[in-house]
């Protein structure tokens, strides 16, 4: 069983991973990722889908955590709060990181081989990590099963998306659609409708869906960035058009709100 080794030179080498976390061109050059705070790495461990080479703990989020990363087999390096965020080179306060692997990525088929939810999310060109933290955070709690990433949206690895998502990113499973859109095809030939979100008026509105129009038993939300929303290309490869009903004197909304919104809706009614 790993040990718990006390380090009080923030150069010792064994901190290696935790320099330059804000670094994402070093984290994909590393194959790592690092995740922040209690709660995240609780989920990390939990979720059980990458490698966890060690944890960087102050004595507070040690006697937090230190059952459950000793039942992991996570190597422990426990430090003064100083050396955390000399180590880090800015201030940080949650007193507690994880460095994880990246691991090869699932494929698109590999993903939807093993689903067991009759709800998807796709997202295109969403290029802020925040955004795409918060909406894996929505998935998770809405009982999704799995995003999927089109061209030009964010690394959902990267510490902000992790951070963001409350840990969702590493705990629900994702693939890259690198062929776009026409890997749609591949949720379609899976049982799939694709509803693409949009504000247009000539979308369907989501109030019709389970009321006055059958709500498809599988159902793969597709959201664009925010501003110019979702291509033409994707707009006009999805299944069904829909919106969210809104008073007039607003015309859209955040774009985590609306997946938020949509996802509660699709919900089994």
């Amino acid at each position: 069983m790993p040990r718990v080794e006390t380090v009080e030179d923030p150069e010792d080498p064994r901190l290696a991973d935790y320099r330059e976390i804000r670094d994402a061109e070093r984290r994909r050059r590393d194959g790592t990722f690092i995740a922040e705070g209690r709660q995240v790495v609780r989920r990390l461990l939990g979720a059980a889908r990458y490698r966890v080479r060690s944890a960087l703990v102050t004595p507070p989020a040690l006697d937090a955590l230190g059952p459950a990363l000793m039942a992991a087999g996570v190597p422990v390096f426990m430090v003064r709060q100083a050396i955390v965020e000399a180590v880090v080179g800015m201030e940080f306060h949650h007193g507690c990181l994880a460095a994880g692997e990246r691991g090869p990525e699932p494929s698109a088929q590999d993903v939807l081989g093993e689903l067991r939810s009759d709800r998807v999310v796709i997202l295109e060109g969403l290029g802020d990590s925040s955004n795409v933290g918060a909406m894996f955070r929505n998935a998770l709690a809405f009982g999704v099963g799995a995003v999927f990433l089109a061209p030009g949206t964010a690394d959902p690895l990267y510490r902000k998306a992790i951070r963001v998502s409350s840990g969702a990113t590493v705990a629900m499973p994702f693939a890259r659609l690198e062929d776009w859109p026409r890997d749609l095809g591949l949720l379609r030939a899976a049982g799939y409708t694709i509803l693409a979100l949009t504000p247009r008026e000539e979308a369907v509105s989501l109030s019709e869906l389970g009321d006055g129009r059958p709500l498809p038993g599988r159902l793969a939300l597709l959201l664009g960035t925010e501003g110019r929303g979702l291509s033409d290309t994707a707009l006009a490869a999805a299944d069904l058009q829909v919106r969210i009903p809104m008073a007039p004197e607003m015309d859209s909304l955040n774009v985590a709100a609306a997946g938020a919104v949509a996802l509660h809706w699709l919900q089994k009614r």
